[in-house]
């Protein structure tokens, strides 16, 4: 059984997508497609069917992706120990800038509780750009927000999204109503705006900006409200409990690691951090 075909198949399990299955191995979809069909054929079992227009794990695929995880991590595990050279071990992680106060602090924790002598390397961005990231090899693994029904990566938390404003602050009520929100790719800047835009609310956008720091210094000013995950607010910004703004959702962090080949975090170690984490929220 070829390790690179197990390792794309493994990709598919993960992201649930060829073309991002392809785009982790460094292959072309027809590539990863015939890896598949030689798998099938070595096994002897469907390991797909089709689900819309779409291809799904089938019930042997689903058993299958089990065993082939287990054989991945053992073959990378052992190349990784026979070819060390280094007394450290690099990790590139990601995190988007709003969860840099809360949720990554316990995740460095965690993963120097876990990995002895880890040189950890972290990039803030949004999410979607460390998605981009991690399918270009550049990251090992990375924390991003994923909506509460999808199963990307491990689940860390849910939070509920909030409206924000400085202490004492009364820009609820302006008209038009100053805001200042994460860049056009974050979920509670197009929910804002939709719910202003549903309730005919007159709102003028102050700024838009990844960097959360920046965005708190706006809000703590009073110059503007803002909306973020309830997790990530933090002193001296209030959440605001008003029927007069727009409801946000309730979005999903999860840890995401790479396919690429010999990272130094894998999917059980993710697992760990993973349960880890949410007792410290218990």
């Amino acid at each position: 059984m070829e390790i690179e075909a197990l390792r794309s198949f493994v990709a598919f399990v993960d992201t649930g997508s060829f073309t991002r299955a392809a785009m982790q191995t460094y292959k072309t979809q027809s590539a990863v497609s015939m890896q598949m069909k030689r798998l099938e054929q070595e096994l002897g079992k469907t390991l797909f069917v089709k689900e819309g227009r779409n291809l799904v794990l089938s019930t042997e695929g689903q058993r299958f992706g089990l065993y082939a995880k287990q054989l991945l991590q053992l073959h990378d595990e052992t190349v990784t120990t026979i070819k060390q050279t280094q007394v450290g071990t690099q990790l590139y992680l990601g995190c988007p800038d709003d969860y840099a106060e809360s949720v990554l602090p316990r995740i460095v924790a965690l993963l120097h509780g876990h990995i002895k002598q880890l040189d950890l390397q972290i990039t803030c961005a949004s999410s979607q750009k460390l998605r981009i990231m991690l399918d270009s090899g550049q990251l090992d693994a990375a924390i991003v927000t994923r909506l509460p029904e999808s199963d990307e990566g491990y689940l860390l938390q849910t939070s509920k999204g909030v409206c924000v404003s400085a202490s004492g602050s009364n820009l609820s009520d302006a008209d038009p109503l100053p805001i200042a929100l994460f860049q056009k790719d974050c979920k509670f800047h197009i929910a804002a705006l939709d719910g202003l835009m549903k309730q005919d609310r007159h709102f003028q956008l102050l700024a838009c900006s990844s960097s959360a720091a920046a965005l708190n210094a706006i809000v703590a000013k009073d110059l503007a409200i803002s909306a973020m995950a309830e997790c990530s607010v933090s002193a001296p910004l209030n959440i605001i409990d008003s029927e007069t703004l727009p409801p946000l959702p309730v979005v999903a962090v999860a840890l995401v690691i790479s396919a690429k080949a010999y990272s130094p975090i894998n999917a059980e170690l993710a697992k760990q951090i993973a349960r880890a984490y949410q007792g410290y929220l218990e």
